[in-house]
């Protein structure tokens, strides 16, 4: 199945055969301290930066929580993120108070996303459009 929303993404969760949790960690750019006169005019025109882990959560896919919903529960977090990485694992159980499962692997997905190894996610922006990043 080719995936090119967040619809798409929990179409193809939904279809596997083990129950699916999602793992969203949401990222914040920033402009890094030594920044070159290049980098913040990259960063400025929101064409560079390092993204930041902020926040992180998993969801049963079955839930099917709509985008619009996972960024209107982010907001009440306070706080602000721009780009959010998705990943999928099998679940164990198709029981949301089973989230302990999903601990490490969101740390994983954290530590990945900081050291620039993003090409096993799906990355979104703000409006829920998928993005394509390239580390550097």
């Amino acid at each position: 199945m080719n995936i090119s929303s967040y619809e798409d993404l929990l179409n193809a969760a939904n279809m596997q055969s083990k129950p699916q949790r999602m793992l969203f960690v949401f990222t914040k750019a920033e402009l890094p301290g030594e920044a070159t006169s290049d980098q913040q005019a990259e960063f400025k025109a929101r064409k560079g930066g390092a993204l930041m882990p902020v926040l992180c959560v998993d969801k049963l896919a079955s839930n099917r929580v709509s985008f619009a919903s996972l960024d209107e529960e982010s907001r009440h977090t306070g706080k602000d993120w721009d780009i959010v990485f998705v990943a999928c694992m099998d679940g164990k159980s198709d029981d949301a108070t089973e989230s302990e499962e999903a601990e490490e692997p969101l740390k994983e997905m954290v530590k990945s996303i900081q050291v620039g190894s993003i090409g096993n996610y799906l990355a979104f922006n703000r409006g829920g459009e998928m993005v394509r990043l390239k580390a550097s």
